[in-house]
């Protein structure tokens, strides 16, 4: 439901023949999706791809970067928050990471499952990365963020990951929800939000507005041409290689987005 090309057929919107875009929606779901060679794709819909962004980049950004963009201002983050967005690999953990770092988070923390993983994501300069499989979630935060909780959790995994997220939250904090890859069901301690005041929500990006998209590239976007976040592609695959895109993606979870370009 997401992807990026050139306008071919541009009928009466702003965007001429030959403009490099990108673009989400409910494409896929309820109408046809990317997996082909063109596209029918509605105005609103549409982002011009700054030009230091190439296509296979532009590609998986706008599901995940509108999403992490959305979420984080819907939580009130603001400069010097703490932020947690687990899964540092995944394409919204990451997104997240990277937009609250550049626009001033006290702390971007994220996690990953395995050694390996974490080496990488340091590698790349992702300083707070907790291994969850040699550290529990509670104490990689307690660590990295000096005994205080966070202020927002963007949560985009699911499963146990869910609850043990919640139960890091500072007073006041705020968790958003919109993952389940890990599970739909998860157990939560309520005083993690009586005790605390905090609050716990769901998102949608189809459900959001095209004025709250457009706020979001809006703040997206000069971050993207300055160079102060840096989408990771793992690796593109030809449209006739999709069936093995989709094993490698499900099978290996790569760290980075699994591209198909026609």
């Amino acid at each position: 439901n997401e992807g990026a090309g050139v306008v071919e057929a541009p009928g009466d919107s702003s965007f001429p023949e030959g403009a490099r875009v990108m673009f989400t929606g409910p494409y896929g779901v309820s109408e046809d999706g990317t997996y082909g060679e063109s596209i029918a794709v509605r105005l609103e819909d549409l982002c011009l791809i700054p030009d230091n962004i190439d296509d296979a980049t532009a590609a998986g950004m706008p599901l995940a970067y509108l999403t992490a963009q959305i979420t984080l201002m819907q939580a009130g983050f603001a400069p010097g928050k703490i932020v947690l967005a687990p899964a540092i690999g995944g394409a919204v953990g990451n997104a997240v990471t990277q937009l609250a770092r550049a626009q001033g988070a006290g702390m971007a923390i994220s996690t990953t499952t395995s050694p390996a993983k974490a080496k990488q994501a340091r590698a790349l300069g992702f300083e707070h990365v907790i291994d969850l499989s040699a550290e529990d979630l509670a104490h990689g935060v307690a660590r990295i963020a000096g005994g205080r909780g966070v202020d927002v959790v963007i949560e985009s995994v699911g499963g146990a990951l869910t609850g043990q997220a919640l139960a890091t939250l500072a007073l006041n904090g705020v968790l958003t929800t919109l993952g389940y890859s890990a599970g739909r069901e998860t157990t939560i301690d309520v005083t993690d939000l009586i005790w605390k005041r905090a609050s716990m929500s769901g998102f949608s990006l189809f459900a959001q507005s095209h004025a709250v998209r457009a706020a979001a590239w809006a703040a997206i976007l000069p971050l993207l041409a300055s160079g102060a976040v840096k989408p990771i592609v793992e690796r593109t695959y030809k449209l006739e290689e999709s069936a093995e895109a989709l094993r490698h993606l499900i099978e290996d979870r790569p760290f980075g987005r699994v591209i198909v370009a026609h």
